[in-house]
């Protein structure tokens, strides 16, 4: 069975030949194939060569069109609140923040994605990956999402304290940055994307009321407008960080993967959402894949997939680190091919199988 056919099954119920695999690699890619991660974030070929790469070396089932968190912010608003790093691509310098006054949101217009951008290179890496790759493997757009982008043009400290300080204005940003998700979502689509990975890392260090009040209807409405106009793609929620006391509100999003990363209680989240629900991660990236062996990476995966059940997909809580031991990532994406969705190695020990 084809992976994407793998993933559409374990979301639909079909039966499957074993797990999908689909751990984030972007700075891992990129040193894999031997190439420096700045022209990575900047050449969409050089994107999708890392991604193919990847894709054809180990055995994942998707390729990864996300870079950096600098994409939107530049296309919105130019570069002058990004630095250039040569192993880190473009980082968001928060004292030269584009939104540091919070009148020039009425100047700022949602830019054309099929123009020359930084998104728009990203939608010349779709469409390599989907060339190269058919229907056989899944190809995966992101966007930022409503709170991500709006700390990346506002900055992260004075974002948190307008939510409290200038609800209103925290309402009119996120209405704009909604907007650039929705378009350049729509955009990679129909340049070949299956799946819409979206982020909102900022998330997690909310409590659940303002979560509720200030990022959730947001979100919504991102996700059901690429589901409206998309019915077909699958949609992807990322959020960085322990986001256990926000997964009640999550669990109302029309989201089908649902990647969590390790600091989240994943018994807790598996209870929060249901156990049809699709769960991917949340296997730890520091002390696992950075820091484990083979071993312990397959025993964790084990364990995360016992916890998740059937509606699993195996991978990472966030990036897989570029120092990652590549045996380590063997080793994960071993323990996908080698078990169907309701096989658990921890389950058989005890039953001594």
């Amino acid at each position: 069975m084809r992976p994407l056919d793998r993933v559409r099954g374990t979301i639909a119920g079909e039966p499957v030949d074993h797990l999908a695999a689909q751990p984030m690699l972007m700075m891992f890619a990129a040193r894999h194939a031997g190439i420096p991660y700045i022209d990575y974030t900047r050449d969409g070929r050089k994107l999708a060569e890392s991604q193919l790469k990847a894709v054809r070396d180990f055995g994942i089932d998707c390729a990864l069109m996300c870079s950096d968190p600098a994409r939107e912010v530049i296309d919105i608003a130019g570069d002058d609140s990004v630095k250039w790093l040569e192993d880190q691509g473009p980082v968001i310098v928060e004292e030269r923040a584009a939104l540091l006054n919070k009148a020039r949101l009425n100047e700022l217009k949602v830019p054309d994605p099929h123009r020359e951008g930084r998104v728009h290179d990203r939608l010349q890496s779709i469409e390599i990956c989907r060339r190269a790759l058919g229907d056989d493997t899944s190809v995966v757009g992101w966007v930022e999402g409503p709170l991500a982008l709006s700390q990346e043009l506002r900055g992260l400290n004075r974002i948190m304290t307008d939510i409290v300080d200038d609800p209103a204005f925290v309402h009119d940003l996120m209405d704009f940055a909604s907007e650039v998700a929705i378009a350049y979502a729509t955009a990679q689509v129909d340049s070949g994307a299956d799946t819409i990975g979206m982020s909102d890392a900022a998330a997690s260090m909310l409590g659940p009321r303002h979560y509720s009040d200030l990022v959730l209807p947001w979100q919504r409405r991102v996700l059901q407008s690429i589901r409206s106009s998309h019915p077909k793609v699958i949609l992807r929620q990322h959020m960085c960080g322990n986001v256990a006391r926000l997964i009640p509100q999550m669990a109302t999003l029309p989201v089908d993967i649902y990647e969590l990363d390790f600091p989240t209680n994943l018994a807790v989240a598996r209870a929060g959402l249901s156990p049809e629900r699709v769960i991917l991660g949340n296997v730890s990236t520091v002390t696992d894949m950075l820091s484990g062996t083979p071993e312990r990476v397959e025993a964790v995966a084990d364990e995360c997939h016992e916890t998740c059940g059937r509606y699993h997909i195996v991978g990472a809580g966030c990036e897989v680190s570029p120092l990652t031991p590549p045996e380590n990532l063997r080793a994960m994406i071993r323990y996908a091919t080698e078990h169907m969705p309701g096989s658990f190695l921890a389950g058989a020990a005890r039953a001594g199988g």
